[in-house]
């Protein structure tokens, strides 16, 4: 008879933004469901093995996000996420690492509220789907055309699904 031993990588969530923002959801539940879906996502990806991994995500408002698409992206408007992956260049297997940083998802909760009342559901609902798009992206995830976005969409909602949040496909 043998056994199987589950080895659960870790992932440490640091939230940042305004005070009234983070009080939305709160941190425990980010935490719980990003090492949900690391665990789910971790072996369909290129991401090197390390015993823990590291993001942070900040909720902000349409005029920091504006600047920041400005400073990255060379597009002065405000968007819904970003996301800045720390391994977007090809990584070596980093054998015995205590933590991988991933990198930072920057939501706009003003544009994620238009685009809930769009949608017809909660801010936090968009604000969560909003992150699991952005944590893909720092996986390696991207979506240069429609079949690629088609691909992503299904695999967030499957995220979601995860936690237990049912949306249909946008």
């Amino acid at each position: 008879m043998s056994s199987v031993i589950t080895f659960v990588k870790t992932i440490e969530v640091n939230l940042q933004g305004q005070s009234d923002a983070l009080s939305l959801i709160k941190e425990d539940d980010w935490q719980n469901w990003f090492q949900i879906w690391l665990n789910h996502t971790l072996t369909k990806t290129f991401v090197p093995e390390a015993t823990g991994y590291e993001l942070s995500l900040r909720l902000t408002d349409d005029q920091e996000i504006q600047s920041f698409n400005d400073q990255y992206r060379q597009k002065d408007q405000p968007t819904d996420v970003l996301a800045f992956a720390a391994l977007e260049v090809e990584t070596p297997t980093l054998e015995g690492l205590d933590s991988l940083y991933l990198g930072d998802i920057v939501i706009s909760l003003e544009t994620a509220q238009q685009q809930a009342t769009a949608q017809g559901h909660s801010l936090e609902t968009e604000v969560i789907w909003l992150a699991s798009h952005g944590f893909l992206h720092l996986l390696g995830w991207d979506h240069p055309d429609q079949k690629h976005l088609e691909e992503m969409l299904f695999h967030q909602e499957d995220l979601l699904n995860l936690i237990g949040i049912s949306l249909l496909l946008r």
